[in-house]
């Protein structure tokens, strides 16, 4: 399921955000969304943030606590697993 998890978190990602030049499994589970390879920047996070909220039915509160959440795909996948609704 962690893996599961993380695999459709980089593909929202690349689906979100129409990153052409990167295919999900480029993305590292721990480095930096932001300020790192991907080179995203606030938009980007709104956007995700948005897709994030109606895909997993978690609330992301204010903009300091969405850049924690959006750390890395570890952390993101660890943030969804504590709030999201369960089935």
């Amino acid at each position: 399921m962690a893996d599961q998890l993380k695999q459709e978190l980089k593909e929202l990602i690349v689906e979100t955000l129409h990153l052409e030049d990167v295919q999900p499994e480029q993305i590292p589970d721990d480095e930096p969304l932001f300020g790192g390879g991907l080179d995203l920047d606030s938009i980007d996070a709104l956007e995700l943030v948005v897709q994030l909220e109606k895909t997993y039915g978690i609330k992301l509160g204010s903009s300091e606590e969405s850049m924690k959440a959006l750390g890395s795909i570890n952390i993101l996948a660890d943030y969804i697993r504590e709030r999201a609704p369960k089935a």
